[in-house]
């Protein structure tokens, strides 16, 4: 049975990942890349579906207990987990070496502290989510895997052996003892991978991240929470393209048991243009130069069909399926594949994608002047379409509405386009353009306002409110202090908090299908939650901005990761893990809370 979704450390190479749960079971692993099948798809079924566990020998055929303790080695994505067990404490030392054209491989180093401890590894590979057994036997020394195209090659000097489709290793450590055991995919048709070597691949691991991590401006109070928050964005970066993915799983749900289930194994312009924010803000210009030349790429030829999601090499075709074998985490179905609202018209990612390019450029990004066609030609197509209704920022599968926060999006996107031209950058329509921008500003105020509850509402004369109004004053559509801002962020606290203070995205209606076409609840949305802690401080309610960031942090699991959702009732965190959506806004809210002075008791 897999473990909480906080139960499990990510560890990654930049173009994969895998979650590793407390128990030292690694329960998630797509090969070679994060969009792949997985091997280990026991996250989402049973064992039965792929798993690698080791840990220490815990009675007849029992699995370990979880890590008494576990952390990353310092500013980097080694993880370490220990165990205090009757006979002496033992470590597992797990990551996976940045690889750039190499096969992917997964290292765990086993290190005996004291005493003499009995070890077990358990290695039950599933090709194709869990549903292909592969042929296992050996060659030479190693243990490789085949199944049609894909073949993985378990290295170690310990003895193994195979029982009921499984290869198992069981050993001692004592004091000093280092077992290593590697898994490195590779083409099933090609010559078998190099031997691989460990504490040279640790070594070299540990130094990566060493000075990638030495990148980073941000020095403030909360710097241990941005900077893990940005190791986790960095490792959800497909480093050969640039692209971001949203997050490394698919289908762990937004309401245990429930169908709200996706695959977010993809990259989100809106996610990944937000992450370049951040990104371009605590010093990463490498990072976010990487995703641009990506939107260029994805984008290039039919602007004017914008897709508001691309795999991680810019494909378009992103078909959704159902995978019926997979009883789905907790048992929550349908577990999916790919993703069927990459068809769908979300007018807000234009101002999204146009505020990077925006802040790109005035952050001192290098010029790209394909960036800069990109931008004119995308607000051209936003002219002739910027009044129709879309599926907004949430993705509804409902019918389409006059989202609010779409129209202030496109109000942004016009914006910074008008600021472009102004700069001599590019020509452009300026005054038509001005034109524009004014006309979507009355539009937004005088049919996305409730005059008589003085806020904005989620669309077009309704009275739902939605936490993605908590956007307004950030964009500069609305000053801070303007009496319909103030009253849409009251608003939103009273009708959309829960219990403990967290913001939920927009009301659900349960068991009927409401505004998104889904039946069920859902959890506090956490990156909404990191938006009113910004609001509050932006219209001078600074300590009280202060105390929701220090709770929402407190979240976060023991190694600092954060999935998409918070359910309030079970108080565990749902929804796919980790959530780049959650790290960014907690970046973003640090750095203006550090600017503000906020932070006085934070670490004590």
């Amino acid at each position: 049975m897999a473990g909480r979704i906080e139960d499990y450390a990510l560890i990654g190479d930049m173009q994969t990942a895998a979650l590793i749960c407390r128990d030292g079971s690694a329960d998630w692993l797509c090969l070679p890349r994060f969009d792949s099948h997985a091997v280990f798809a026991g996250l989402l079924g049973t064992e039965e579906h792929g798993f690698w566990r080791l840990g220490p020998t815990h009675g007849k055929d029992a699995p370990p207990p979880p890590a008494s303790r576990r952390r990353y080695r310092g500013d980097s994505l080694v993880l370490e987990s220990e165990w205090d067990t009757p006979r002496g404490t033992v470590r597992v030392i797990d990551f996976m070496p940045p690889r750039g054209e190499d096969p992917p491989q997964l290292v765990r180093i086993v290190e005996g502290v004291s005493g003499r401890v009995p070890m077990r590894s358990t290695l039950r590979m599933r090709f194709s989510y869990g549903a292909v057994v592969p042929w296992v036997h050996k060659v030479d020394d190693r243990t490789v895997a085949v199944a049609g195209p894909d073949s993985v090659w378990l290295d170690t000097a310990a003895a193994t052996y195979g029982k009921n489709l499984t290869t198992y290793s069981d050993f001692t450590v004592a004091p000093g003892d280092r077992m290593a055991f590697t898994i490195t995919w590779q083409p099933s048709h090609k010559q078998p991978p190099p031997v691989p070597h460990p504490e040279e691949a640790l070594t070299a691991t540990e130094e990566y991240w060493r000075d990638w991590v030495a990148q980073c401006t941000y020095h403030g109070p909360y710097r241990e929470a941005v900077v893990r928050s940005l190791i986790t964005l960095k490792a959800l970066t497909y480093e050969p393209t640039g692209g971001i993915v949203a997050a490394p799983t698919t289908s762990l749900p937004e309401d245990l048991g429930g169908s709200r289930n996706w695959d977010y194994r993809f990259t989100w312009l809106r996610d990944a243009a937000i992450t370049l924010s951040s990104l371009l803000r605590t010093g990463y210009h490498e990072e976010a130069r990487a995703w641009r030349e990506w939107l260029l790429r994805a984008v290039a030829g039919d602007p004017e069909n914008l897709q508001i999601m691309y795999s991680i090499t810019g494909e378009r075709e992103l078909s959704e399926a159902e995978l019926s074998w997979l009883p789905g985490y907790e048992n929550s179905q349908p577990v999916r594949i790919g993703n069927g609202a990459a068809g769908q018209l979300q007018l807000d990612v234009y101002g999204e994608v146009t505020e990077a390019l925006h802040l790109a450029h005035m952050t001192g990004l290098a010029r790209n002047d394909h960036a800069n066609v990109l931008q004119l030609k995308l607000i051209r197509y936003l002219e002739n379409h910027w009044d129709e209704p879309d599926e907004g920022i949430w993705e509804v599968r409902g019918p389409r509405r006059h989202f609010t926060h779409s129209k202030v999006m496109a109000w942004v996107a016009v914006d910074r386009t008008v600021k472009l031209i102004e700069s001599g950058e590019v020509d452009g329509p300026l005054e038509r353009w001005r034109d524009l921008r004014d006309e979507i500003h009355r539009d937004v105020c005088e049919k996305g306002y409730d005059k008589e509850r003085n806020t904005f509402t989620q669309s077009y004369g309704s009275k739902e409110l939605d936490a993605s109004l908590l956007l307004i004053p950030q964009m500069g559509f609305l000053p801070p202090d303007d009496k319909r801002v103030i009253g849409t962020i009251e608003a939103i606290q009273r009708e959309l908090s829960t219990l403990d203070g967290f913001i939920l995205r927009y009301p659900t209606a349960g068991d009927e299908a409401g505004v998104d076409g889904l039946e069920g609840d859902e959890g506090a949305f956490l990156a909404v939650s990191f938006w009113l802690a910004d609001d509050l401080a932006m219209i001078g309610r600074v300590e009280e901005a202060r105390k929701l960031f220090e709770k929402l942090l407190a979240l976060r699991n023991d190694v600092g990761l954060l999935a998409e959702e918070w359910d309030p009732r079970r108080m565990r965190q749902v929804g796919n893990f980790p959530q780049a959506f959650s790290h960014v806004p907690l970046i973003d809210t640090a750095l203006r809370l550090t600017a503000s002075g906020a932070y006085s008791t934070y670490g004590g």
